[in-house]
């Protein structure tokens, strides 16, 4: 079962990888990279198409890699 989760764990962190690398840049202006994109901050513009689409998948994977880091702990410790 270790082995099991292990292999899964390698496979969701090289697609969390993936998935973060995948999404599109918000800003492409020098000046965002000097202030940090504080501008973008309290903007209210809402993700539409493929980048609210690699939001969703990061999230799940994200949440999907804690629950194998979990797993893991918990079965290792017992």
């Amino acid at each position: 079962m270790y082995n099991f989760l292990m292999t899964i764990f390698w496979i969701i962190s090289i697609l969390i990888i993936i998935a973060v690398l995948m999404q599109p840049a918000k800003t492409n202006d020098a000046l965002s990279s000097l202030t940090g994109g504080a501008d973008d901050l309290f903007s209210k513009s809402k993700p539409r198409g493929f980048e609210a689409f690699m939001q969703r998948v990061t999230t799940i994977l994200g949440a999907l890699f804690f629950l194998t880091a979990f797993a893991l702990v918990w079965i290792s410790s017992h």
